[in-house]
């Protein structure tokens, strides 16, 4: 088993990578997508959006969470959940970042 290297990578390197590896999943857009289109809701509510079962669906959103995609707050029994717009910003500047290096090669590539 090899030893992790994310120490040799920056901090918003090892950032990025975590919430791109999060969203690497249809079943995690559908969440944010549900999310989006109603602003915040309740971990069933999302259940009864999705074809998977209680138990897929928690860990799906326990994965977007600790990329810090998405959080949650307790109510009574339920967590609703909503999209973390702190850190999807930093996700999106990120990803601008790159693509402005990108735009700036020209389509100068190999």
């Amino acid at each position: 088993m090899g030893i992790t290297k994310t120490a040799h990578f920056t901090d918003d390197q090892n950032q990025l990578a975590l919430q791109l590896k999060a969203l690497a999943h249809p079943a995690r857009i559908a969440i944010l997508e549900f999310l989006l289109k109603t602003e915040s809701c309740i971990c069933g509510d999302i259940v009864n959006e999705l074809p998977l079962s209680q138990a897929t669906v928690s860990q799906h959103l326990k994965e977007l969470k600790n990329a810090g995609i998405i959080k949650g707050t307790i109510e009574g029994n339920a967590i609703c959940y909503c999209i973390d717009h702190d850190h999807f910003n930093q996700l999106t500047h990120q990803m601008n970042l790159i693509n402005e290096q990108l735009m700036k090669k020209n389509n100068q590539c190999c």
